[in-house]
Formats: C-alpha cells, sequence, structure tokens
C-alpha cells in the first residue's frame, strides 16, 4: 500500500534519507515560514458537515539521478516524478556497465500532492489563517482535544475543522456546535488525509475571517506524515497509553512535528509509564522538540495548548 500511495517515497524524503547523515531540525516558525520539504503547504472553512471523497487532476513531471554506492557498486537511481491518478512504482534493469545498475522510479503522487500543497500554503497566507496539521495514532485523544479547544476558543476566534477518517462522520458530528465550521472527509481506502482533498474544500470551508483552521487527520503515525497539506504548523499527539517509545519507532512525524503533545494525563496513575522517558524518546529524534502535557479531561496544560494557539496567531 505504500509504494501505492506514496507514503514510503515520502517518508524517505523527509526523514531517513538524511537524518543519519546529516541531522537537522526543521526550525521554523510557528507560522510556517523558514526551512520546508521538497513541498509546501495549504487550507480553507465551512458551515455544517459534509462528506467528500478524493479526486485527482493535472500533472507535474520532473527527472531527477542520484548515484549511490552499495556494496562496493556505484547504483545510479534515476526518478521520474509523474503525478497523476495513482502512484506505481516500477524498477527496471537496464543494460549498464557490469558495475552499475540503472533503476527508473515513476511516481505520481507526490509531486502531485506537493503542487496542491504549495497552492494550500498560498491560500492560508493570502487570508491570515494558521492551518493546524493535527497527527497521531487513534485513540490518542484529537477530537477529545479538539472539542476542549473549540470550546474555549469560541465567540473569540473565527475557527474551522476539516477532519478525516476511512469511515463516518462520527467526529464532525462530535464537534458540530461547538462554535466552529466543521466538514468532514471519508477518504474510504486512502489511509491520510491528500493536499488535494483539503484544498477542494477551503472556499466553503474557510469563509473570510476565518482565523484558524485545524485539520484532524486520518489515525495513522506513517502515512500522514509522509503528505504536506499546506499546513502551516504540524502537531504529533501521543497519548500516555501508547507508550515510552512511540518516537523511536515511527521517528518522521515526532522529527518534522513542530509541536509534540502528550496527552491522557489523567490515566498515568493507571500506567507504568515514565513522562520523563517519553520526553527522552521525543527529544532522541528532534533535540529541540517542544512539548505540552495536557489531560482534556482534567484540564491539566490546556491553558499553555490554548496559549501555544493564541501565539500562533499573533505572527
Amino acid at each position: 500500500m505504500c509504494r501505492d500511495c506514496g507514503c514510503e517515497q515520502g517518508n524517505e524524503r523527509a526523514y531517513f534519507a538524511h537524518a543519519h547523515e546529516h541531522p537537522h531540525d526543521h526550525e521554523t516558525d510557528p507560522h510556517g515560514h523558514g526551512h520546508e520539504h521538497e513541498g509546501d503547504r495549504h487550507h480553507r472553512h465551512d458551515h455544517g458537515h459534509h462528506h467528500d471523497h478524493h479526486d485527482h487532476g493535472h500533472h507535474h513531471d520532473h527527472e531527477h539521478t542520484v548515484s549511490l554506492s552499495a556494496g562496493g557498486r556505484e547504483i545510479h537511481i534515476h526518478v521520474h516524478f509523474d503525478s497523476g491518478c495513482h502512484c506505481e512504482a516500477m524498477t527496471r534493469d537496464e543494460p549498464a556497465h557490469p558495475k552499475t545498475r540503472t533503476v527508473s522510479l515513476e511516481s505520481r503522487v507526490l509531486s502531485h500532492n506537493d503542487a496542491e500543497a504549495r497552492a494550500n500554503r498560498s491560500y492560508f497566507e493570502k487570508h491570515g489563517v494558521v492551518a493546524v496539521n493535527l497527527i497521531s495514532s487513534p485513540g490518542s485523544g484529537k477530537t477529545y482535544l479538539l472539542e476542549k479547544t473549540l470550546e474555549a476558543m469560541a465567540g473569540r476566534v473565527a475557527t474551522a475543522v476539516i477532519t478525516g477518517d476511512q469511515q463516518t462522520d462520527n467526529d464532525a458530528r462530535r464537534l458540530q456546535g461547538k462554535g466552529a465550521a466543521v466538514r468532514q472527509i471519508e477518504t474510504r481506502s486512502a489511509c491520510h488525509l491528500s493536499a488535494q482533498q483539503v484544498g477542494g474544500l477551503l472556499k466553503d470551508v474557510v469563509p473570510p475571517g476565518t482565523k484558524l483552521l485545524f485539520i484532524e487527520n486520518v489515525g495513522n503515525l506513517v502515512c500522514p506524515a509522509a503528505f504536506d497539506l499546506g499546513e502551516s504548523v504540524r502537531v504529533a499527539l501521543l497519548s500516555v497509553t501508547e507508550g515510552e517509545d512511540k518516537p523511536r519507532k515511527y521517528p518522521v512525524l515526532f522529527h518534522d512535528a513542530h509541536l509534540t503533545v502528550v496527552t491522557k494525563l489523567d490515566l498515568l496513575p493507571h500506567l507504568e509509564v515514565s513522562l520523563e522517558k517519553i520526553r527522552d524518546s521525543v527529544r532522541s529524534v528532534r533535540p529541540s522538540a517542544q512539548i505540552l502535557e495536557v489531560s482534556a479531561k482534567t484540564g491539566q496544560g490546556m491553558n499553555q495548548w490554548i496559549a501555544y494557539l493564541d501565539k500562533l496567531l499573533e505572527k
């Protein structure tokens, strides 16, 4: 599946190709200006929730050749990015020097997504919208955190939400009536939201005057991390029930996140979990990581979370 949707290449591009050889921290300002990956980011707003499914459009092609050394052999990798409806990855051995192997890769998804993300980011910047992409595993508390966040900001900040799941509008229904426009995307077989899906909703969901858009991504620690949506800020959520080593196991998300929010602190007395070990795990993949620890249920840490969002809006 990951080769088909582009996640494998996206994660390689975002982290694995560089992390060990050239450790770097993606220090951008919270509004998204600064270091970017090959792609950029984008978004919009609405009242009432609806269901939308992704589609695909124009093509953007480019080629790149990389030379690597492996097992004493020189390997030339020829990458052809051809954006289109589906990602097709093919490898072909072509006649060459005995010590040379040429691999041709065709990828149609990532280049198309990056173009759509750039359009989204331009939309947000033009309209003064801060877009926050929330990524976590299922059950980490994204929706509950959003419920409490919308309640805290109701009547004070014009807010919108785009939420993604494979099926159902359960999250959208939970978020209705809390002062924000809400739109649900059902991704069907897809394991993440795409920039095109988000962009297709912006004019409806993010009308003039909207200041803050939350994008609640599909519950998944791997695939959503590979796809730029045009967001201003990427936030990783990690509940205390998931274990202390998740950032080490799934480093791409936690390496690229501007903020990591540790959730469900109220459950700590019932678990054999160390917050210090969770912090160490996050900082093992991003040494300068900013970490907030909250319980949306008891309110612990929520003032700091709201203050973080308010600071983003001041930029």
